[in-house]
């Protein structure tokens, strides 16, 4: 088995309206990847089929090599978060895990490690309804992670934190992964996925327009080289020399913006010089995964 997570042709069908058009992705085995796509685009209904929640219209999928038309074969390695985890505010953090590990017949004894494992050590012995957002989805984590799971499935785990609330879970899910434990995780944060995120599942209406590395994807995107000459009046003569040799540019904030692979710089460098043109810096930009989405999806 060398997939987490396999879907070919899955679709979910409400009325008219596919949720789901023909998804086929795969998840590799041992690593995190990210299920990218705008609200609304399919994501929490592609997790809600893969966990059993809801049948599929059509197509296949398999969870740690098991159909999931069986859910009930793989949901025991499974440990899942989807929309905001629910818990007795009046209990504390640590009786919470305990009434679920007690309900799903798992050892009582974890809950003190998991607390250890999402940072709630300190405050397990506090209600749950003194806690912030982001204390409120780490004990989400850790309950997830109650059947020690081979696969751990969260939805949209960063919303609403602020920054420092996201820098955390991004940290845990790390430390997770590094431990071994496939990591599925959906955010429309683009930004949060590229920094963690070995793969990608890009989304959009419900199409699946990218899957595979991320590094393949970003490397797949034209970089831009980003001119600076000493004097500003120079900047169109920039702009015609870039576009005489074949490169869309355009001034922005000083500077020129020039698409074109960054071993184009030094004779963009060259070209300049012998037109008079001092630069004072030249640099090269990749494109982030959040401009890569929008450009790929027109928006």
């Amino acid at each position: 088995m060398t997939t987490a997570i396999s879907v070919s042709d899955l679709t979910k069908t409400y009325g008219e309206r596919n949720a789901l058009a023909h998804a086929s992705f795969d998840v590799p085995l041992g690593t995190i990847c990210g299920f990218v796509g705008p609200n609304g685009s399919g994501k929490t209904t592609t997790i809600r089929m893969l966990l059993g929640l809801i049948k599929p219209s059509g197509g296949t999928g398999t969870v740690l090599g098991h159909s999931i038309s069986q859910p009930e074969k793989y949901l025991p390695s499974v440990g899942a978060m989807i929309e905001g985890p629910a818990f007795y505010p009046a209990l504390s953090g640590a009786e919470n895990l305990r009434v679920l590990a007690a309900m799903g017949g798992y050892p009582l004894n974890r809950v003190e490690h998991l607390l250890d494992v999402v940072g709630l050590e300190d405050r397990g012995a506090s209600k749950y309804k003194t806690y912030s957002l982001g204390m409120k989805q780490r004990l989400g984590i850790a309950a997830a992670l109650l059947p020690q799971p081979k696969l751990l499935i969260l939805d949209e785990p960063t919303n609403g934190l602020d920054p420092s609330g996201i820098q955390e879970i991004r940290n845990l899910v790390k430390d997770l992964a590094s431990d071994g434990t496939s990591v599925f995780i959906s955010s429309h944060l683009l930004s949060e996925l590229e920094m963690i995120s070995e793969s990608l599942v890009m989304l959009r209406e419900g199409k699946v327009l990218f899957a595979g590395r991320t590094q393949d994807l970003l490397q797949s995107q034209v970089s831009s080289l980003v001119a600076v000459p000493e004097f500003s009046v120079d900047l169109n003569k920039l702009v015609e020399i870039a576009t005489s040799h074949g490169h869309s540019a355009a001034v922005s904030n000083g500077a020129v913006q020039i698409s074109a692979e960054s071993t184009w710089g030094a004779t963009f460098n060259r070209l300049a010089f012998n037109a008079g043109v001092t630069l004072s810096s030249l640099a090269i930009t990749q494109p982030t995964l959040e401009e890569t989405f929008f450009e790929m999806t027109g928006e």
